[in-house]
């Protein structure tokens, strides 16, 4: 009855108008635009669009990192030469007779020890720079050396002539000791991008003292002029030489500080504090000098490096 009703009513209007009621019709374009803008919402929400669509967009990739952040630097273990810069310590000296160097038993790139390059068994070349006697301000003429070999590991073990001088006061100043070393790894940074370095810290000359001055013959040994500002009247113990040898000590550690802060803003070079913090027996003294390393000690040092280099 009420849909009768309802058909009654839609034939009154129909004569009123003289036409047919019809349905409001929505334009199919409208209808379309609608359904654009809902898809695009979609997308938007649901990260579908790509960075070309929408570039202003783009956040982070996913772990928060930038698309266009740095590719990490890969360090590589297995270097296939090496070249070692470097003092009397990489020389050999006073390994295998006293005042004299011995290369062949380097820590570094020796062939009668368990040297760094020998442990290090993709190393098929090596070049051994050092001089004995070398300050920090001999390292970059070291460097214009190794960069014509073009090695992919230099190590680098420079500073304690630096310290031992003839006086206190003639000490290189750790200022000019940083600005010498950041010279010297920039070059070889820009000559040799892709080369890695090891740096290992400058030994602690108090220790070696301590330990050498047991010896008798070592001790005379060191009145010839090793490390006067350490050495010198080795077994004076009065306040002012005592003074003396921790002024030493101190500027050893001011050289370390400054070979980690500027090593550590290079990625491809690792500051190696082991050699500092060593505590050399007697065996691994020079049996001429006790004060630089003998064979044994220098196979700890190889030891040491090598510890660091292969790490991943």
């Amino acid at each position: 009855m009420r849909a009768s009703a309802t058909r009654r009513k839609r034939s009154a209007t129909a004569s009123m108008t003289g036409r047919a009621a019809v349905r409001p019709t929505v334009r199919p374009v409208a209808r379309a635009g609608v359904a654009l803008l809902t898809t695009a919402a979609v997308l938007s929400v649901s990260g579908c669009f790509s960075s070309s669509d929408s570039p202003s967009r783009q956040g982070p990739s996913r772990g928060g990192k930038s698309p266009h952040a740095k590719p990490r630097v890969v360090w590589n273990t297995s270097p296939d030469s090496l070249a070692s810069l470097g003092d009397s310590i990489t020389r050999g000296f006073d390994a295998c007779s006293v005042l004299s160097d011995c290369p062949e038993v380097s820590w570094s790139t020796g062939k009668e020890v368990n040297s760094l390059a020998q442990r290090l068994r993709s190393t098929t070349r090596s070049w051994n720079f050092a001089k004995t006697g070398a300050v920090m301000d001999d390292l970059p003429a070291q460097v214009t050396a190794a960069v014509a070999r073009k090695p992919q590991l230099v190590t680098v073990m420079i500073g304690a002539n630096d310290a031992c001088r003839a006086s206190v006061s003639d000490m290189t100043s750790p200022e000019e000791f940083r600005t010498t070393f950041t010279s010297a790894l920039t070059k070889l940074r820009r000559e040799l991008p892709k080369t890695q370095v090891y740096v290992a810290s400058v030994p602690d000359l108090k220790r070696l003292w301590s330990e050498g001055r047991k010896n008798v013959l070592g001790k005379q040994i060191w009145k010839l002029g090793i490390c006067p500002s350490m050495l010198k009247d080795s077994d004076a113990l009065d306040a002012a030489s005592m003074d003396r040898r921790r002024q030493v000590a101190q500027r050893v550690k001011s050289y370390n500080k400054v070979l980690k802060d500027v090593c550590g803003r290079d990625e491809l070079c690792r500051y190696d504090p082991a050699v500092h913090n060593y505590r050399f027996t007697t065996r691994e003294l020079s049996k001429w000098d006790w004060f630089h390393p003998s064979k044994a000690g220098q196979q700890r040092l190889a030891a040491m490096a090598y510890r660091r280099i292969s790490a991943p």
